[in-house]
């Protein structure tokens, strides 16, 4: 296996158009579906939420927990899923997600109180933990590393950012049209499809000598992910001054260090030391966290835009995102030619600045309705560029690693997305909440103001991301290199 620092001399990869087999094409139709369907269930309940409090009997302080009740699962459990995985069969732990999905999905549809309908969101945020990083692995070790595997890449970050969107819209279209219970009844659908033909295309993929699961390392980074995404979600509903918030986050940190020194000291640790410190594993998930923080809290402040200043109904608003979808889209397909011509670092660079330089206009966004277009042509750009970086991550994240440790790979990537939807979000929230009551409350005038300050901070979080990138990270990928020439280092 090449290493992800070398580049192959005299050969230009990007000439021959890559392509896919017939059942390497029903593979990626059972994975991508699989979590393109995860994506759409991070934010298809947002607009239900009033809707799904009054029919179940949710009061309005609880309806928070719909969403924290999933993210707390999603995120603090995909690092050990990932790793089980490795340990026990991809497939076999797709699969059993896929199962907990269908079912869990089922009930939450069908819930009548508000325990069961939390319970429901427990097990969906289980599912996504253990389907995403087996998905995810599973597509890395189906597909060699190169140009194939950077494409495949690609579709998949497309069609998780355009799941993102997807559900903003679908959840609004269905609460108006049929009831907030179909958000769920469309995964049962999608399972029974999945549970049907992956058993036939997927293959089972495992080490042949299983490694002992590291207990310890197991338990602590699990608590420690728990209670740093609990201390993010509670920081975005109340405040960073919260004692709730603040607590968890110290105790997750102090969870992280012992963490760090258990996998130091074990023989078969769950996170190796070597590989969090490669570079394309370390800064290459650090660059995944700032991507998905980023462009997730740039939806969330111009949701309160539209709403707040130029007066947008949530459906409306939600359909306004449908040409940021679009950008995703487009931006996933371009992300594998962009690697290939520029090297993995620089692509992440190139996607940090033209994000910041979409976002920069949305600073000056006033309560006049023309600014609609420019938010529109922003967004899209914004979208195009944003997930060039998540397929230039994810394809840095994951490269140079055995077939072997491409659980942990995943796990970490996958860690890194749901962490950074998780903090974009109230870091950002913080900010804008923070000029707004300076300014002497909620108002059409402060809230355009607390939002600009926001998305200012947010561009330069950006341009931020890509000088350290293109400071630390060594250049890698598969960019041209002419024949005899050293790659770049």
């Amino acid at each position: 296996m090449t290493s992800p620092d070398q580049s192959t001399a005299g050969v230009d990869d990007t000439s021959p158009r890559v392509r896919i087999g017939g059942r390497e094409r029903l593979i990626l139709a059972v994975l991508l579906t699989a979590g393109f369907t995860l994506a759409v269930d991070f934010s298809i309940l947002n607009v239900a939420l009033p809707a799904i409090g009054a029919d179940v009997g949710l009061s309005l302080g609880g309806l928070q927990w719909i969403a924290t009740a999933f993210s707390l699962c999603a995120a603090g459990f995909t690092l050990l899923f990932g790793r089980i995985a490795d340990l026990f069969g991809r497939r076999r732990l797709f699969l059993a997600g896929i199962a907990v999905l269908g079912l869990s999905s089922l009930i939450g549809g069908s819930a009548g109180t508000p325990w069961v309908l939390i319970v429901a969101r427990v097990a969906q945020g289980l599912a996504t933990a253990a389907v995403t990083p087996a998905a995810l692995s599973l597509l890395t070790t189906s597909f060699p590393e190169g140009p194939v595997r950077d494409r495949v890449l690609g579709l998949n970050g497309a069609l998780m950012a355009a799941g993102f969107t997807t559900g903003a819209i679908l959840g609004g279209v269905l609460t108006d049209l049929l009831s907030w219970r179909w958000a769920f009844y469309i995964n049962v659908a999608v399972a029974v499809v999945v549970l049907l033909l992956a058993p036939v295309v997927l293959s089972e993929s495992r080490p042949e000598r299983r490694p002992a699961l590291d207990v310890p390392g197991a338990v602590t980074v699990t608590l420690a992910l728990l209670a740093i995404v609990y201390g993010l979600t509670q920081a975005g509903q109340k405040s960073w001054g919260d004692p709730h918030a603040y607590g968890a986050l110290i105790a997750g940190a102090v969870l992280l260090i012992v963490f760090w020194v258990i996998e130091q000291r074990v023989p078969q640790p769950l996170v190796p030391v070597r590989v969090i410190r490669r570079r394309t594993v370390g800064w290459g998930n650090a660059a995944g966290l700032l991507a998905f923080a980023t462009e997730t809290s740039v939806v969330f402040l111009l949701t309160l835009y539209l709403q707040e200043v130029l007066g947008y109904s949530p459906l409306a608003a939600g359909l306004s995102f449908a040409v940021l979808g679009v950008g995703t889209v487009v931006g996933g397909v371009i992300g594998p030619r962009i690697i290939g011509a520029l090297g993995n670092r620089n692509a992440l660079v190139a996607g940090f600045l033209l994000q910041a330089a979409a976002t920069l206009p949305l600073v000056f966004l006033d309560d006049r309705p023309w600014w609609i277009v420019v938010l529109l042509a922003t967004t899209f750009v914004g979208g195009v560029a944003n997930l060039v970086a998540i397929v230039a991550f994810m394809v840095t994240a994951t490269s140079g690693l055995p077939d072997e440790e491409q659980g942990l790979a995943t796990g970490l990537a996958t860690m890194s997305q749901q962490i950074g939807i998780t903090m974009g979000i109230p870091i950002m929230s913080a900010l804008a909440t923070a000029r707004i009551n300076a300014l002497g409350g909620q108002t059409p005038h402060t809230v355009l103001h607390g939002v600009s300050l926001a998305l200012t901070v947010n561009a330069a979080a950006c341009v931020l991301a890509a000088v350290l990138l293109g400071v630390f990270l060594r250049a890698s990928g598969r960019a041209r290199t002419p024949a005899g020439t050293a790659p770049q280092r």
